[in-house]
Order: structure tokens, then C-alpha cells, then sequence
């Protein structure tokens, strides 16, 4: 689910007194291995997690299907995307041998999640809510967001990845699959020169108010990652811990830049295709407005894991290349 107007996760992180111990030399920045398992930093402070868990609630956007690239089955997931039946789009090569509880995303219920016994929760891209942060702690070690992280849903891709990996007890793993999309970001680029530079805005339309991201969003990142800069227009605008912002009808103008990429939510892609408004901007009549209309898509492109990640790479960056050419 792409939430606008109000952060649409909910904050776990753990904030447990443990001694750390001698790092081993695999072990990331974030994390260092002890006797009784790992210890990650998070924007909570550290957080000790039990070696080999074997109960993992996966509460936060995409945390359930990194740790299922990782070859963890979470016990109890959460469907942020709206996907529907055990919370994984189809851009997901994994599955389950037994489908997780399917939990709660903004309003997460304390009692289903401590119903569930885990020995681990993961809420690494979450509103970063501490008061929720501290009653899932209370529950199970809680890792919430990468160190660093500023914005609600700010986790990027590659932070949730090697962060959740770590508290997994596989960050070489993590590793392995940040560079392996990273390859394909690098291929994007290399075959795409005409990205860089160029101003992009994200936008969306939702029960008709227009919103665009900004810097720290993850379909801002992506785009980002690929040689765009988010539009100064919108960036102007943006608000400490925010990862959106709202335009009125009359700011429209503001959408226009060297590429628009815009995606309804609850809504069809007809609502944009069909705005008079939108339709109207320069960027739309020369043809560089790109409408993510396939749902999947937009989904994925949304989603900030490595399999949403690749398959945007995959699928949508043909669709910006196309109106940038020649």
C-alpha cells in the first residue's frame, strides 16, 4: 500500500542494555557477533538478537520478503502492499512452506504479535514511531531502522537488506544480494547515460489529492540511484520526517520536470491520464510524463526490497528511457 497523508508502518525497533562483544572479522559495520548471537545498531541504539531465530515476525514494508530471500520463513507478516493472501507481490521468487499470520500495518496490534512467541521482530521501515517501538520490544528484541534513517519509511533497499541479514545472522548473504542488485543499477546506468542529471518528479494521485516524494523516499532513491535529481520544485517543500508532500490543484505546474513518473493509489491510472491538469503540463504534452498503470509495477517499484528492486530495474526503467531518447 503506497500511504500519502499518513505513515503507513508501524515502529519497531529494540533498544536492549546487552555488552557487546569482539566482532568477527565477516561482520558488517551494523552488526557484530556475540556468543548468544548478533548485536545491531539501529536508531534505537543496539539491539541483542538470539542466534538462529526461529520465530521472526516481519512487521515493517518489506521486511518479510527480505528475510525470505535471506531463507528465513517469518511466522507472522504484515501486507503493506495490500497484495492480498500471504503478502507477497509477484515479483517474489520465494514462498512459504506455511503461511505466516498476516498482521496489522498501521494499527499493529500489540496482543497478535505477542500471541505469535517470536524471538525476533523486524520493523525496519516503519513510521519510527518510539512509543510503538517500545511496547514491541517489550513483546521480543525489536530491530527498527538502519542508523542514519530520517524519515518515516526512509529505509532504503539496501539498509533493510543488509540490516536484516545481519540480525539474521547472514550478512554475507546480504551482501551477496546488495551486490547483485547494485549490478543491475550499473548496467541501468551504463546503458542509459541520458539519466543523469535530468530533474525527475514522483508523483501520485490519490481520492484526487496530488502528492509528490521526496529525497529519502524509496521511488525517489531508485530514481536517484539511476543519475535523476529529485525536482528542486518538490525538494523546496520538503518537511523534516516527511516522505511526502501534498499539491493543491493549482500548484499542478510543480509536477512538470525532464521526466514525471506518476502511479495512482486506490485509484486506476485513468484518474492521471484523463486530468485535464496533468495532461496539460509541457512534460506530459512532449511526452515524458511515464504513468506506472501497471499495478504490479508501481507496486514493486514502491516496495524498497531487492526483489522490487531488480523487477522495477527490470521493467520500468525501459518506460523512463523511452521518451529520454535521442
Amino acid at each position: 500500500m503506497h500511504i500519502f497523508k499518513r505513515s503507513t508502518l508501524v515502529p519497531l525497533v529494540a533498544a536492549l542494555s546487552v555488552v557487546v562483544l569482539t566482532a568477527c572479522s565477516g561482520s558488517s559495520d551494523s552488526e557484530s557477533e556475540t556468543a548468544e548471537g548478533a548485536t545491531v545498531d539501529t536508531i534505537f541504539g543496539e539491539v541483542t538478537v538470539p542466534a538462529d531465530p526461529q520465530r521472526v515476525v516481519a512487521l515493517g514494508w518489506s521486511d518479510a520478503e527480505t528475510a525470505l530471500a535471506l531463507g528465513v520463513q517469518p511466522v507472522g507478516a504484515s501486507d503493506w502492499l495490500a497484495v492480498g493472501g500471504d503478502g507477497l507481490g509477484p515479483w517474489v521468487d520465494e514462498s512459504y512452506d506455511t503461511a505466516p499470520t498476516i498482521l496489522g500495518t498501521y494499527d499493529v496490534s500489540i496482543e497478535s504479535v505477542a500471541a505469535l512467541k517470536p524471538d525476533l521482530i523486524l520493523w525496519t521501515r516503519s513510521t519510527n514511531d518510539k512509543a510503538v517501538y517500545d511496547k514491541l520490544s517489550e513483546v521480543a528484541p525489536t530491530v527498527g531502522a538502519p542508523v542514519g534513517t530520517e524519515i518515516a519509511y526512509g529505509t532504503t533497499w539496501d539498509g533493510q537488506t543488509q540490516l536484516v541479514a545481519d540480525a539474521l545472522g547472514k550478512s554475507e548473504e546480504g551482501a551477496q544480494l546488495i551486490d547483485d542488485t547494485n549490478a543491475d543499477f550499473d548496467a541501468a546506468i551504463s546503458a542509459n547515460p541520458e539519466f543523469a542529471g535530468k530533474n525527475v518528479a514522483v508523483g501520485t494521485l490519490y481520492s484526487g489529492q496530488l502528492g509528490a516524494y521526496v529525497d529519502g523516499d524509496a521511488r525517489v532513491e531508485f530514481m536517484k540511484r539511476l543519475g535523476f535529481v529529485n525536482s528542486p520544485a518538490i525538494q523546496s517543500q520538503a518537511q523534516d520526517g516527511k516522505f511526502a508532500i501534498d499539491l493543491s490543484a493549482e500548484n499542478v505546474a510543480q509536477l512538470d520536470a525532464d521526466l514525471t513518473v506518476m502511479f495512482p493509489i486506490g485509484e486506476t491510472a485513468d484518474a492521471i491520464t484523463n486530468d485535464p491538469s496533468i495532461q496539460g503540463l509541457p512534460v506530459a504534452r512532449d511526452g515524458r510524463l511515464v504513468v506506472l498503470d501497471d499495478q504490479n509495477l508501481s507496486n514493486a517499484f514502491s516496495s524498497a526490497s531487492v526483489a522490487g528492486t531488480q523487477y522495477a530495474i527490470e521493467n520500468a526503467v525501459p518506460l523512463f528511457a523511452a521518451p529520454l531518447k535521442g
